[in-house]
């Protein structure tokens, strides 16, 4: 006779691991806790369970330390004893109720009693069954394993129903960050479209500016020397002809004499003050710099308010608004020049917002709308910046979500609740330093802006507090 040896082939031993596995799952564990002083009656009931694999009993005897037992043990069904000795058993089944981690178990009560009356009363209390001890074997393992199942399909389900929030929230989470970053890249953008804009028109007028402003000198001494020319003519032929006399009527040559030199000064200063306001779009436009480098943080605040001059200019339906500059001796400061003008820009067009919004009551009381700027060099080598206005001042409620992304008090199109939110982030993230407002109703509102002079510094610091006080910077 052949024997012929079956071999197993990996695929063969990878199905049966996978049956294994099921198995594994689909036999659920009991775990029975029984309390009940008397312990002939533990000791009857673990003979009834001890045949059956898949039930793990375990006993107390202490019905003052029964809630202790649970915790510890964990298990999937009670079966507790209606009347005890030192313990009433409806007592304890409340003790049972009101413990969160002991709350859903399942608790099969025993009693001798069969009154109806007193298993109502056991289920008021929150007893999930009722038997009469002892009952039969075969009707308790049924009813334990029935407890037992529906217990862990709630605990399967209450876990899963939280894997599904935690889940959702995550989700929820990931879509706001989507959406603020997609909102932060647009405004970025639209920042850094600005700057090569306005890059770009100062460069295009800073060629012929310079060109005119460099001839002027030249042209003024052209002209001094040929009204020389004309005096020393006038001086030698006092008594010109008809034509000439004639011609120096109709021009009005005593007039132009004396307005010609006047006229090229006026050219010069308005060249000069046309550099400037070149020289300050450049500053601004800095803000797709990518190196952090040294800089004058006044120059930054001063090309901001260039930029919004005619914001601060008065108009047919509301006065000027009034800036106060009380700058201190600031150091160079190590910074994203373009980044920090963004945030001068954000929260000083917010506060001509705000005080716009109370012009009509600001013109009963005759309060000048005013915004000042402070700076202040501190000791730890950090550098302080304090933009306040006189404004309505913010209410708490609005404060709390002041640097929330995408909040903003304003009408739908007039802001995207973004300035402030990219500045707590340019200041806080880029620069490890602290962005605060301090405000009242009807006192202003005041930002409180401070970053370290040096990055070093900075990265040396392990976390900066966003909750430090508020100290306010003395007036240069």
């Amino acid at each position: 006779m052949n024997l012929t040896l079956e071999t197993t082939t990996p695929q063969k031993r990878q199905a049966h691991k996978a049956i294994n596995n099921v198995l594994s799952l689909t036999a659920e564990t009991v775990k029975v806790l029984l309390i009940d002083d008397q312990q002939i009656i533990g000791e009857a009931v673990r003979r009834m369970l001890s045949p059956e694999e898949d039930i793990i009993f375990d006993y107390c005897s202490d019905p003052t330390q029964a809630v202790q037992k649970a915790l510890e043990l964990s298990p999937t069904v009670i079966l507790q004893d209606l009347v005890m000795s030192d313990v009433d058993g409806l007592l304890l089944l409340r003790f049972f109720r009101a413990n969160p981690k002991t709350r859903e178990i399942p608790i099969i009560m025993l009693s001798t009693k069969e009154e109806a009356k007193i298993k109502a009363e056991a289920f008021r209390y929150g007893a999930n069954d009722y038997l009469v001890k002892l009952p039969d074997k075969v009707e308790l393992i049924a009813r334990i394993r029935y407890h037992s199942k529906a217990y862990t399909n709630l605990l399967q389900r209450n876990a899963a129903e939280k894997r599904l929030e935690e889940r959702s929230q995550e989700l929820s989470q990931a879509l706001d960050n989507l959406q603020e970053t997609q909102a932060q890249l647009i405004q970025t953008e639209k920042m850094s479209s600005l700057g090569q804009l306005v890059a770009g028109v100062a460069h295009e007028i800073n060629n012929p500016v310079n060109f005119i402003y460099g001839n002027i000198d030249h042209a003024s001494d052209y002209i001094d020397d040929v009204l020389n020319l004309i005096k020393l003519y006038q001086e030698r032929f006092p008594e010109p002809d008809q034509d000439i006399q004639k011609h120096t009527e109709e021009i009005d040559l005593d007039f132009l004499i004396e307005d010609l030199p006047k006229l090229l000064s006026s050219m010069k200063i308005g060249a000069e003050r046309i550099c400037k306001i070149v020289l300050t779009l450049r500053n601004f436009s800095r803000l797709d710099e990518a190196e952090m480098k040294p800089v004058n943080l006044h120059e930054g605040i001063d090309s901001t308010l260039i930029i919004l001059q005619n914001r601060l200019k008065a108009k047919s339906d509301r006065p000027a608004v009034q800036i106060v500059k009380e700058y201190g001796e600031l150091p160079q400061v190590e910074c994203y020049a373009g980044q920090m003008n963004q945030v001068f820009m954000n929260i000083i067009s917010n506060g001509i917002d705000a005080l716009q919004e109370s012009m009509d009551q600001r013109q009963e009381t005759g309060q000048t709308p005013t915004i000042t700027i402070r700076t202040q060099a501190l000791e730890n080598n950090r550098v302080a910046i304090c933009i306040k206005d006189n404004g309505p001042g913010i209410p708490e409620n609005v404060k709390a979500k002041l640097f929330d992304p995408f909040f903003t008090t304003k009408a739908v199109g007039e802001g995207t609740g973004l300035g402030l939110s990219i500045s707590y982030q340019i200041v806080v993230d880029k620069h490890r330093g602290v962005l605060l407002c301090k405000s009242q109703p009807g006192e202003g509102t005041e930002f409180w802006i401070e970053i370290p002079r040096l990055m070093e510094i900075a990265k040396s610091e392990s976390k900066v507090q966003k909750n430090l006080p508020l100290v306010q910077p003395s007036a240069a």
